[in-house]
């Protein structure tokens, strides 16, 4: 049963990808949704509302901001399905969609599935800089140089002069809106601008938290956003060096005119769903599959045993391995304190879709 479960898996949604150096294959342990605790009492209403979007996508065969694993044609055949559903459906309609167009299955080992968040900040700025803002977000160059600069040649001023800047804001501001690929940015004028991932100088991620805890500025229980922002704050001459340990430098472009409450563009290009969206490794899975999380994450106040149902929308550089997964929390301050403390292990159990409905 296993043997022919992971053939299928493999062939629909693996063999397909481009000629790139391929990822370990996933080791899968398939699942009946009865063994999903909390499953009946998921809200299959929500969680489907933010399929369906990815799904509106898919249809269109518009092309992603960084494209993903292929799909396969049981993706399709669900969002064929989906799409023939209203909207919103009802929480009977949309829970028994999942289980007619799914099989659950759990990514083993199951310590090695890790999560983390991210959110949407809102930071101050200026179009034009000043001694309070002089740090630009830059809009990709027409070309990078051979080779690609990394986060130090860049911040030098190497596009200085070439009309790139977006926007203008505090050095720490700059690089944690680089680290969460999108931001609000409240403009001295009070309105308001948001800045979206547009590229990136192909360097590896390189978290700056593991960067202070190997040079013993920190230690790995204290590793966290705020504790690594306040770091930064209070070590200026030293903070520059630091934030450059991170080579990986991502370009912006303007993302206004949508409504403020749809969340910010994620990497399959729809807008990201607090709770419901999250990065995963886009050589491996594909945007649109449903992903059930179950793990105990921070909340408002302390922990709390999560179990819910989440859609792949989104990607990122250190979003690596079948099991590891970026959790998309929300847009603000409030969201940004969660999503900072997000560092666990869980269970990582994806939805693979069937060739076809079992009635």
């Amino acid at each position: 049963m296993k043997t022919e479960f992971l053939a299928s898996v493999l062939i629909a949604l693996i063999s397909a990808m481009p000629a790139r150096a391929a990822p370990p294959q996933p080791d899968l342990q398939p699942l009946m949704f009865d063994a999903l605790r909390g499953w009946a009492a998921e809200d299959h209403a929500a969680a489907f509302i933010p399929f369906r979007l990815s799904c509106v996508q898919l249809a269109a065969r518009s092309p992603a901001e960084r494209p993903g694993a292929p799909g396969s044609p049981g993706l399709d055949a669900a969002c064929g399905a989906a799409l023939a559903l209203p909207e919103r459906p009802d929480k009977k309609a949309a829970r028994k969609f999942f289980e007619t167009w799914f099989s659950p299955a759990l990514v083993t080992p199951d310590k090695s599935s890790f999560f983390t968040g991210y959110y949407e900040p809102e930071f101050s700025g200026a179009l034009t800089p000043s001694e309070r803002f002089p740090t630009p977000l830059l809009k990709m160059p027409d070309k990078l140089p051979d080779p690609a600069p990394d986060r130090a040649a860049i911040e030098a001023g190497l596009f200085a002069g070439r009309g790139l800047e977006l926007v203008f804001m505090d050095p720490i501001d700059a690089f944690f809106t680089h680290i969460q690929g999108s931001a609000r940015i409240r403009l001295p004028d009070s309105s308001m601008v948001r800045v979206n991932f547009a590229g990136r100088n192909g360097y590896p991620f390189t978290p700056v938290g593991r960067a202070l805890v190997e040079k013993k500025l920190l230690t790995r229980e204290q590793a966290n956003m705020q504790s690594i922002r306040a770091w930064l704050t209070d070590n200026p001459k030293l903070a520059p060096q630091m934030m450059q340990e991170n080579k990986s430098y991502i370009f912006f472009r303007f993302d206004n005119g949508r409504p403020e409450a749809e969340g910010p563009i994620g990497a399959q290009r729809v807008p990201l769903t607090a709770g419901r969206s999250i990065a995963v490794d886009d050589s491996i899975w594909p945007y649109g599959l449903p992903v059930w999380v179950d793990a105990i994450l921070p909340v408002s106040k302390g922990e709390a045993r999560v179990r819910r149902l989440m859609i792949a929308q989104d990607t990122g550089a250190a979003i690596r391995g079948a099991g590891r997964a970026d959790l998309y929390i929300g847009s603000g301050p409030e969201a940004g304190k969660i999503a900072g403390r997000v560092r666990h292990n869980g269970h990582f159990i994806v939805f693979v879709p069937k060739a076809g409905p079992t009635q």
